[in-house]
């Protein structure tokens, strides 16, 4: 799978599955929290930074 998304560009790192059950809200906001802590690291994906404006 890691390598399927490497060719298609995305880094794996940005990527994450949890099972969470609607009762486990403190899990739910812990996971939300690293996740965002972990990409917030990252930093943006340059592949989908606008390199510049077009104008028409």
């Amino acid at each position: 799978m890691k390598n399927l998304l490497v060719t298609m560009g995305i880094d794996p790192d940005r990527l994450h599955f949890s099972w969470i059950s609607s009762a486990e809200s403190t899990k739910f906001v812990k996971v939300v929290n690293e996740i965002t802590a972990k990409v917030k690291a990252i930093g943006p994906n340059q592949r989908f930074v606008k390199k510049e404006a077009k104008v028409a």
